[in-house]
Parts: structure tokens; sequence; C-alpha cells
């Protein structure tokens, strides 16, 4: 027998609808009808998954994309460095702040209207930005287009969990993360064609079309509402609010175990093993590109085999990566670090579409945005640690905050620390998960 760890409850009236390119979902229209056809005739699962998919790698995109700007922005403002980054803490900051808000909201008033407003207020921000004539103006832009990232990303995961077929809940996962992780490698290289072609505006103005789309999408192919979020079954709510805590709290020591390759990384490969800045860009890319491949066939697993079994197995893969890029960088050089990257990365798309499968599956269907916020949040949360206190477990490690005067020796001392500080991260982790699963029932 097959093991499923989500919950699955179906409209009445509503029947699966098989898509060809994405997970199959289903929904009900404002009159208990399936959603029906997409343009041009094709299944309404098709176009529905490319919705949600869109709104999710928008959201990434608005992150990716900037960072490569801030020079652009430097010049054409004559201000200093540190005077264009909040362009991109606003939109991460307001990103953060508003998720829980956007998911309460999307319970109380519906995932779709609250989707599309998002998608509405991302585009015309967008605009915004492209057309902003002062700095400042372009840093309030950025934090009203992070707001609505934070409703467009939280609200396609809920939305994409509640409407998925109850065979394919994972690989709908899978695919999120997929575009998640997309949209974290497309960024730079987007950016990097648009800058010489149109300047920092074209960064911008290029979002709004695909906004647009996106929002075209949403509008036509959401179906209006579901009764399923009046389905709820009754479960002991202590024991789920266990589960579910630790969920959050696994979600935030992952995130910041893999924020931690993008922070200390670069540091090790640039000053232990004297690469130039294109061949550390070129090693780095390593890791979005194993994501993209790897987050379906994720998804896929925790269909066939559990939510439970999966996120377990991506803990034990993310714990071993991390004691790997403990040692055999040092050991291996260039060929050390990707082998270790090559086992951590699988193990994240693993552990993020099993997690999201489980956190969303504990709940009533009318608190799945709530938990699609605080899954959201506390990742967001783990990133910021990882960029914060494992960037200071790197710097103790190193034995000076002054890293371009430490030896290569002392930066793979650094490494070897933050990174068996981490496996130390992934084996609690992995006590979180088994002690909370002790605490709820087994669903089959």
């Amino acid at each position: 027998m097959k093991q499923s760890d989500a919950t699955d409850v179906e409209a009445p009236g509503s029947a699966p609808i098989s898509g060809a390119a994405t997970p199959a979902v289903h929904g009900s229209g404002p009159h208990g009808r399936a959603a029906g056809r997409g343009p041009g005739g094709a299944p309404a699962a098709r176009w529905t998954g490319i919705a949600l998919a869109l709104a999710m790698l928008l959201a990434s995109l608005g992150t990716s994309i900037a960072n490569i700007a801030l020079p652009a922005l430097a010049a054409a403002f004559a201000a200093p460095f540190a005077a264009v980054q909040p362009v991109v803490v606003a939109y991460l900051g307001a990103l953060t702040i508003a998720v829980l808000v956007a998911g309460r909201l999307g319970d109380a008033r519906g995932l779709k209207p609250m989707l599309v407003a998002g998608l509405a207020v991302f585009g015309l921000a967008s605009l915004a930005c492209a057309l902003a004539p002062s700095l400042s103006l372009l840093v309030a832009a950025r934090a009203l287009q992070g707001i609505g990232a934070a409703f467009m990303m939280t609200l396609a995961m809920a939305l994409m969990r509640q409407m998925a077929d109850p065979a394919q809940v994972g690989r709908a996962m899978g695919l999120l993360g997929t575009v998640s992780a997309l949209g974290t490698a497309l960024g730079p290289a987007l950016g990097g064609l648009l800058i010489p072609l149109a300047g920092w505006r074209g960064v911008f103005a290029v979002l709004v079309p695909l906004a647009a789309l996106a929002f075209g999408l949403a509008v036509t192919t959401l179906p209006a509402g579901s009764s399923a979020a009046k389905a709820g079954a009754a479960r002991p709510r202590g024991t789920l609010d266990r589960a579910l805590a630790a969920n959050l709290a696994v979600n935030l020591m992952v995130a910041a175990v893999m924020m931690t390759t993008l922070v200390v990384g670069p540091f090790y490969l640039a000053l232990g093993l004297a690469l130039t800045a294109t061949q550390v860009g070129l090693v780095m890319t390593a890791g979005p590109i194993v994501s993209i491949v790897t987050g379906v066939p994720a998804g896929r697993l925790v269909d066939r085999w559990g939510s439970v079994s999966v996120l377990r197995l991506g803990l034990a893969l993310l714990g071993v990566g991390a004691g790997l890029l403990a040692v055999l960088p040092e050991a291996l050089g260039v060929t050390g670090y990707l082998a270790a990257i090559l086992v951590l990365t699988p193990g994240y798309q693993l552990f993020q579409a099993a997690n999201n499968t489980a956190a969303l599956g504990t709940v009533a269907a009318e608190r799945r945005g709530t938990v699609s916020g605080l899954l959201t949040l506390s990742r967001n949360l783990g990133l910021i640690a990882g960029a914060s206190a494992m960037g200071a477990v790197f710097a103790v490690g190193v034995g000076t905050a002054d890293f371009a005067r430490a030896s290569p020796a002392a930066i793979a001392h650094g490494l070897r620390l933050t990174f068996l500080v981490s496996v130390g991260l992934m084996v609690i982790s992995g006590g979180l998960v088994a002690g909370s699963r002790a605490a709820r029932p087994t669903r089959l």
C-alpha cells in the first residue's frame, strides 16, 4: 500500500483533470462545475499549473534579477554601493513581513482573489520601479513589489496544494521548487542581457508583461471558489501543532544551511582555492542547475513513498552533503566542492517537496494560506540566519573577519567548522522530525 502523509479533500462535484505539462489539479467553479478548459481548449489543469508556477517564478526572479543591477544603479544615481543596497533589502524585508498577512487574507477572503491582487500589485510596482525618477522612489516601489511577491509566493503554494490531484501533491510541490530555483538562476543571466540593451530600467520593465501574463492566466483559469475549505476533518489540535512546529523549525534550519553555501562558498572558492571571479561564478551555478533538474523528480518520490520517508531521506542527504563540504574541498579542490553540492542540493529539493506537502497536509483547507505563509516566513528567517549567524561561525573558524588577509589554510578551517555545525543542525532537524511524527497518528 502506498503511504501518503497528506490530507486530500476534494470539493463536491469536482473531479481531477489530467494536465500534460503540469501535475493534475482539480477545482470547482462558482456553481460547483469543474474549472473547464483554458486558452485554446487545453485542459484547465495545464493552464492553472502554469499560472501558479509563473507566480512563484516571478517572486523568485524579483529577488535575483535586481542584484546584478546594483552597479548600474550606483552609476546612474551617482550613489555609493551602501546607498543602492536598500533596493534589494526593501524587497526582501517587505516580502518577509507580508507573508503572514498574505496567508491570513487568503484564508479569510479567498486564495484566488488575493493571489490576483498580489499579481496586480507586483506588476504595477514593477512598472513604478522601471519609471522611478529617484533612488528613494525606486526603493519604495521595490518594497511594494515585495508585498505583491509575498502574496504570490504564499498563495501559489497554498492553491497548488489545495487543487492538486491527491496522487500528485508531491509532484506539484516539486514543480514549485523547480520554478523557484529557475527564478533564482535566471535572474543574473537575464539581468546581464538586459542592462547593456535597456539599462537598469529594463531589469524591472521585463517583469511587467510577465506579471500581466500571470494575472490574465490566474483570472481566467483559477476556479472562483472551492468548498474544500469547509471540509476540513477534525483532528487532535495539539498533535497537529507539534508536527507543524517541527516542520517550521526544520525548514528554518535547512534554509540556513543552504544560505551558508551561497555566503561561505564564494569566499572559500576565491580565497581558499584561488579561483577567479568568473570561475567562482561558474562553480556556483552548479547548485541552481541541480535544483532545477531534481525538483519535479523529488516531488514524484513524495507521491510514491510518502512525505515522511522522503523528508527523512532529504535530511540525511543534507547532513551527508554538509559533511562532505567540511572535508572534500580541502582534499580534492573544486572537484570535492562540486561532489558535495551534488549530494546536498538534491537533498534540499527532496526536503522541500516533502516538508511542504507534510505541513500543508496536516491542516484543514481553510488554514492552508496561513500555513503557507508560515513556511515562507520560516524559510526567509533561515536565509537571514544563514547569512548572519553562519557567517559569524565562518569568521570564528577563519580566525579573523578580514578574510582577504587570511591564509588558504585558515579559510579551509573556517569552511570545515561552518559545515560541521551544519551537520549538527541536520542531526537536530532529524530528531525534531522523528519526535513530532511519533506524537501523531500515521496515515496510510
